[in-house]
């Protein structure tokens, strides 16, 4: 299976349907941001620290694999110059309608977040990568990319999923219970039961993959990137994830490229 072409059109699918992270933010987010009261969020529940983020005025910015409407015009609202990448076009059509709706600047280019050959080498100070990393099969290609598109002493959010989150059954089915499946690292597309692959094809969802630990925080680093902030993340008790009341199942870094 062509796995880009394929979580493309899930998401435009997702877009259709109105998943949480296809949903473009307010006029009354924008208006925040740009007065300098900037919440991005990479992961579900905890935005980034304000202080994570340099002097975001004119900065060349990269949202990568951040289609939806979301950090991208809340990124031009505060002042930065933003390039949108995504590998869905109805997720880039989200960024463009808050950038038309609120009069923003926004670039917006249909890629592969492990193929960023578009793009001219050290031509970012910032890169904004929400939790998305899950829909590529190997993610070391996407730290390299970054990492290549970077000025020197530019930075790296980054929102991923723990690899615990992967193990379980209720992650990958309907049914809700904690029972240990799967090996990591995991792919949708080798370790469902045929069944249950089908059933998630039909639904039109994304296929994921579970990426370990050494190819997320090593990857990074072993593409050049110095980690200097950690923090994870969880699902709020409201949304229902069984998982999250036992482990914070995301992590969000930030990164320096020397």
């Amino acid at each position: 299976m062509d796995v880009r072409a394929y979580n493309r059109q899930a998401w435009d699918h997702q877009v259709s349907v109105g998943d949480r992270w296809t949903v473009p933010v307010s006029a009354d987010q924008i208006a925040c941001a740009r007065r300098g009261e900037l919440d991005i969020l990479l992961t579900p529940s905890k935005p980034v620290p304000r202080d994570w983020l340099p002097a975001l005025a004119d900065l060349p910015t990269l949202c990568l694999a951040a289609g939806g409407g979301q950090q991208a015009p809340l990124l031009a609202a505060a002042g930065a110059r933003v390039t949108s990448v995504d590998n869905s076009p109805a997720q880039l059509a989200q960024d463009r309608l808050v950038a038309e709706r609120e009069g923003l600047a926004i670039r917006t280019l249909e890629g592969d977040m492990a193929d960023l050959s578009m793009l001219t080498d050290e031509s970012f100070d910032l890169i904004v990568h929400p939790c998305a990393n899950c829909f590529v099969r190997d993610v070391r290609p996407v730290w390299r990319e970054c990492h290549r598109v970077l000025r020197p002493g530019g930075v790296l959010l980054a929102g991923f999923t723990n690899p615990a989150r992967f193990l379980f059954d209720a992650e990958r089915t309907d049914r809700i219970e904690l029972t240990v499946r799967y090996r990591i690292p995991f792919a949708d597309d080798r370790d469902l039961a045929p069944a249950d692959l089908a059933q998630l094809i039909a639904e039109q969802e994304p296929l994921t993959f579970g990426h370990t630990l050494d190819d997320q925080l090593g990857g990074q680093l072993a593409a050049g990137f110095t980690i200097t902030g950690f923090f994870e993340d969880r699902y709020e008790a409201s949304q229902g994830d069984p998982l999250s009341e036992y482990i914070a199942t995301f992590i969000n870094t930030r990164a320096e490229k020397a």
